[in-house]
């Protein structure tokens, strides 16, 4: 897979995170209202959200989306392709919504992940994210602890 790229995404690119989220099983599931209010208010108000989609080869093959309230975002969820993982694409992402964050004064980007995703804590381990927690069962669908982690902006300028 070549050229990947990263950008904002928009009312056009709707479609296609749906059906990106509804095939991977791990993903949070949204309606499509949920994406829309993303899209249509991200920059306005206290609180502030951006969905970053990637492309590869004329498709979309991965999604982010990031929240800030005050001087704390969070990155709500990322979702890969199937057939994508394992070339960076998550990364990219992540790495957007960091940079997204940090450029509207954000000190801290806090997430939290399935206990049961191994290579997603990895990645976020890798990004500097360190545990901060955990919430039982707090997933169903398969049902799954949550860990609770927290990237000091501040610790990796």
């Amino acid at each position: 897979m070549t050229g990947i790229r990263v950008r904002v995404g928009g009312a056009e690119d709707l479609q296609d995170v749906l059906a990106l989220e509804r095939a991977a099983a791990e993903a949070p599931h949204w309606r499509e209202s949920e994406y829309a209010a993303v899209v249509d208010g991200g920059e306005s108000g206290y609180v502030r959200r951006c969905l970053l989609v990637a492309e590869a080869e004329g498709a979309l093959v991965g999604f982010a989306v990031g929240k800030m309230a005050g001087d704390l975002a969070e990155l709500e969820s990322v979702a890969v392709d199937s057939r994508a993982r394992r070339k960076g694409i998550g990364r990219m992402l992540c790495e957007g919504v960091i940079g997204w964050s940090r450029q509207r004064g954000a000190v801290a980007v806090e997430l939290e992940v399935r206990a049961g995703s191994g290579g997603a804590i990895h990645l976020y381990k890798g990004l500097g994210f360190v545990v901060m927690g955990r919430r039982a069962e707090y997933y169903r669908g398969p049902p799954d602890d949550a860990v609770l982690m927290r990237l000091h902006l501040a610790e990796c300028a």
